[in-house]
């Protein structure tokens, strides 16, 4: 009896290995927003991570987390560390391309929960009067991140925070 449980558990946590290692490795979440301001006035929000930090989703979440600045004010090299509590983790953001009016692009280097690294990008594309913003981040997912992704859906969980800021951006820019 106990031999037909060991072999029975051993099939199903075989097929739990199959189904995780089969899973996409590359993701990308993203999600965008029409608003009523130039791009001009939308990058300098992103690409200056003080500016950021007021409507970062995640500032809100943890607002006692420990924030340090380093390199030059805005663009390339521009970052910024955070440390917080369980919600927000532990990291880093490094300004990797700047485009003016263009393209934001950032490395994210995740401490904690756990290590990783992911690219987040913002670009702007104007459309009348109106500048679609879109916030996206991508990467790799290691076998632990797979796993995750299986029981947790990551697009909902992280789009909903890029909406949630993006409608925050929207309306500081608007004003």
């Amino acid at each position: 009896m106990i031999k037909k449980i060991l072999i029975g558990l051993a099939v199903v946590i075989l097929i739990l290995v199959t189904v995780i290692a089969t899973r996409p490795t590359d993701f990308r979440y993203s999600r965008s927003l029409s608003i009523a301001a130039p791009p001009a006035v939308l990058f300098e929000q992103i690409n200056d991570l003080r500016k950021f930090q007021e409507w970062n989703p995640w500032a809100k979440v943890d607002p006692h987390a420990k924030i340090e600045f380093s390199g030059p004010a805005t663009g390339v090299d521009s970052a910024y560390t955070w440390a917080g509590d369980s919600n927000v983790g532990e990291g880093k953001m490094t300004i990797t391309e700047s485009k003016p009016n263009e393209l934001v692009q950032a490395r994210m280097d995740f401490k904690k929960p756990m290590e990783a690294t992911y690219v987040a990008e913002f670009s702007f594309k104007p459309e009348g009067n109106q500048t679609v913003v879109t916030w996206s981040m991508s990467g790799e997912n290691n076998f632990c991140g797979k796993a995750f992704g299986l029981f947790v859906d990551c697009d909902q969980m992280v789009g909903a925070e890029f909406s949630k800021g993006l409608a925050t951006l929207k309306t500081l820019t608007e004003k």
